[in-house]
């Protein structure tokens, strides 16, 4: 469903208006838009059983997103680079001291 129906419907029961069909197609009218009237007659129909100030006061609970690893930082990129070079050079040195020794 379109948020812009919901938002009409949320619009209407903030300005103690009854959300009827009649009363969200002026909304849509009055913006210069061709509302869904099955869209609204939709809403309309689901909205009479609901509590609109109960549903509000009810915090959505939103799946949380999976947890992705957190990126290496800048920081973490030099100390492995070192660390690379660093293992990089003894084993330079071994190679060297194994020529002379």
């Amino acid at each position: 469903m379109g948020m812009e129906y919901i938002y009409a419907a949320l619009t209407l029961y903030e300005l103690k208006q009854p959300i009827t069909e009649e009363n969200m197609e002026k909304i849509f009218e009055a913006l210069n838009v061709e509302p869904d009237k099955a869209m609204i007659k939709h809403l309309v129909e689901s909205l009479k059983e609901v509590n609109i100030e109960e549903a509000l006061k009810t915090p959505v609970q939103m799946a949380a997103p999976a947890a992705a690893p957190p990126a290496p930082t800048e920081e973490k990129k030099e100390e492995e680079k070192k660390e690379e070079k660093k293992e990089e050079e003894e084993e330079a040195m071994a190679g060297l001291s194994a020529l002379f020794g």
